[in-house]
């Protein structure tokens, strides 16, 4: 058994060395190739390097790491394996189909192909590796439909793969942080038992560390899609031939830690871009981009350099610790033997708002003003669309939500789910609490601007519905019992209405959060104008409703409420604290750097004139808002 630990531990000690000196050899061949093609990057507003540099380095990587790799096999007499068996043609079909990656991006590197094309191309190896190679996810659950595996499996591979053709901005990021993840993937294999599938993993390791010696800053030869789609894909592969059925960290959970930079920075970019682009159509004039495929350069390691003034060595060792950190962090949920992947998925949360409470400030402006846009636009044409479009998604999101609880209604009362009850019962609630929701006229309701007897009609409509239809199945359903039919129709009475008013809850609580959103881009500029509300009644919610709409306009924001009820100090209106009373307004006003106090409550004549005599010494802009009743003449 020694014997057989020592001839491993050897195999993979060659492929590791053997990939990289065959790397260190072959990359100065290939970007002196690649400069004679004239496959160099210039210097441009929206790359970082100031000389040219040739790129399609990630040839030499490719053909390093492949040779290392067939000769150590050849050599050894192991078995042709990338996963736990051995089966040739399908070491063979991930070297065809890496082969194919390569090609498509070497063919952008000196062609610039269509970013369309490129993802097309992306799409059919994507595609082939799961109904040719037969990858996919289906060892780990077995149950899954096939078209959702193949679906499960392109969306995998191609977004690993372009997560780190965009993560490829910095001298040696990508195949730094590439470097990590694949010695991160590795040591699953060892804690699970399995390092004979390990092979691969280091022969990558090898040819990716020899590659750094000419990546990494000062870069001479940069990966260009050739190197970072070929790392994405084999990255994404890896997993899927090495899967564990009996451990989800090892398929999956690891291997998102390890491409949690890119994955992330993907993420976000779709995001940027998508408004952007929304903003762009909308006729902005200042709008970036036209076009979601269009590259920028506010990626993590841009925002990181611009925002602190950061080497790109340093910038590199930052992105390289989260990496490390987050895949020590599943290695070690893998050693203590855990039974969830509860750890490695609050690893994952935990760096996404810290990174994007860091560094979304792009995306929160772009958010913020698109809203504040779409709340201005009061053309009837948008209002028409507005209108047309609510009614059939409040119905979609109705019928999906009478079914979730009528299931909910049965598994909490305890009733054995039959055939019968599924095909009659469910059908009976539906359509019952459906038909009374129409004739209580919920879809003429203008949810925006309900009041409570609008949600008592809601209530009514989903108690009629459920009990209508609860009193029917009791005469239809077989297996329908006075307690059973009683209990589940209260139940599902309850759960309707919850649900019900929870959809029709949700738009004040999406315009709540992106004016959140916007105050949170607004938070770091130093142009912004700081409202101090005195009032915290009616008239204030008004007036915030009315700043939602007028932030981009006029770049105001409120930063606390001050109320002469001493019962409110302290508490919270609207997610604004109130801060104390009018008295109390000129140490409030200096400590929060206010620049206007806007009146949103009833004052008298008199009282104005302690308001003004209160505000004078502070020197700030005094305003008030109002909405009064006066005759017309």
């Amino acid at each position: 058994m020694m014997e057989t630990l020592a001839h491993r531990s050897l195999d993979y000690v060659v492929a590791f060395a053997l990939a990289l000196v065959l790397t260190l050899v072959l990359t100065p061949l290939v970007r002196e190739m690649n400069r004679r093609l004239g496959m160099v990057d210039k210097p441009d507003p929206r790359r970082i390097n100031k000389v040219p540099i040739p790129r399609g380095g990630g040839l030499a990587l490719f053909i390093g790491i492949v040779v290392a790799y067939a000769l150590v096999v050849l050599v050894s007499g192991r078995p042709a394996a990338i996963g736990t068996e051995s089966d040739p043609a399908a070491v063979f079909k991930c070297v065809a189909l890496a082969t194919a990656v390569v090609a498509i991006g070497y063919a952008d590197d000196k062609w610039s192909l269509p970013p369309k094309l490129k993802l097309l191309g992306q799409l059919v190896v994507a595609f082939l590796a799961w109904w040719w190679a037969g990858l996919g996810f289906s060892r780990l659950w077995p149950q899954l439909p096939a078209w959702l595996d193949c679906a499960m499996t392109v969306f995998w591979i191609t977004g690993a793969i372009n997560a780190f053709n965009l993560i490829d901005g910095l001298d040696g990021l990508a195949s730094g942080i590439a470097l990590i993840a694949t010695l991160g993937m590795a040591g699953t294999l060892f804690i699970v038992d399995t390092p004979q599938s390990a092979l691969l993993h280091f022969a990558i390791a090898g040819g990716l560390l020899g590659f750094l010696r000419y990546n990494y800053n000062p870069a001479s030869v940069f990966l260009g899609d050739s190197g970072s789609m070929f790392i994405g894909f084999m990255l994404s592969v890896l997993p899927l031939v090495t899967q564990t059925p009996k451990s989800v960290l090892v398929s999956v959970g690891v291997p998102l830690l390890a491409m949690g930079v890119p994955i992330f920075d993907t993420a976000l970019a779709i995001m940027r871009r998508s408004i952007r682009h929304v903003i762009a159509r909308r006729g902005a004039e200042d709008a970036v981009s036209d076009n979601v495929m269009t590259a920028d350069s506010d990626h993590l390691h841009h925002r990181i350099l611009r925002s602190v003034g950061l080497s790109q060595r340093k910038t590199a060792w930052i992105l390289y610790a989260i990496t490390a950190g987050a895949v020590a962090v599943g290695l070690v949920a893998m050693a203590l033997k855990s039974r969830t992947a509860g750890l490695w998925l609050g690893a994952v949360t935990v760096a996404s708002v810290i990174i994007f409470k860091n560094m979304a400030r792009i995306e929160l402006y772009d958010a913020g003003r698109l809203l504040s846009a779409v709340a201005r636009d009061s053309s009837p044409s948008a209002r028409r669309k507005s209108a047309r479009l609510a009614i059939p998604i409040y119905v979609a999101f109705d019928l999906a939500l009478l079914v979730a609880t009528y299931f909910l209604a049965v598994k909490l009362q305890g009733v054995q789910m039959r055939p019968s009850a599924v095909r009659i019962g469910l059908l009976l609630r539906v359509v019952a609490t459906f038909t009374a929701l129409a004739v209580a006229r919920v879809y003429m309701t203008v949810w925006s601007r309900a009041m409570v007897s609008n949600f008592v009609r809601l209530g009514i409509a989903s108690f009629v519905g459920a009990m209508s239809s609860g009193a029917v199945a009791y005469f239809v359903v077989p297996v329908a019992t006075p307690r059973s039919v009683v209990g589940v129709s209260v139940i599902y009475a309850f759960l309707t209405f919850v649900a019900l008013s929870a959809v029709r809850l949700f738009r004040p609580f999406v315009r709540d959060f992106f004016y959140a959103m916007d105050c949170a881009r607004l938070k770091g500029r130093k142009d912004v104008s700081r409202v101090l509300v005195y009032g915290g009644g009616l008239r204030y919610r008004s007036f915030r409703r009315e700043l939602v709409r007028s932030t981009a306009a006029n770049e105001r924001m409120i930063v606390g409420i001050i109320d002469d009820d001493i019962l409110l100090r302290g508490h919270y209106i609207g997610g604004l604290r109130v801060e104390g009373t009018l008295q109390e307004s000129p140490e409030i006003i200096n400590r929060l750097n206010v620049d206007t106090v806007v009146i949103a409550c009833v004052v008298t004549d008199e009282w104005m004139k302690v308001v003004r005599k209160t505000l004078a010494p502070t020197g700030v802009k005094v305003t008030r808002f109002g909405f009064v009743e006066e005759p017309v003449q």
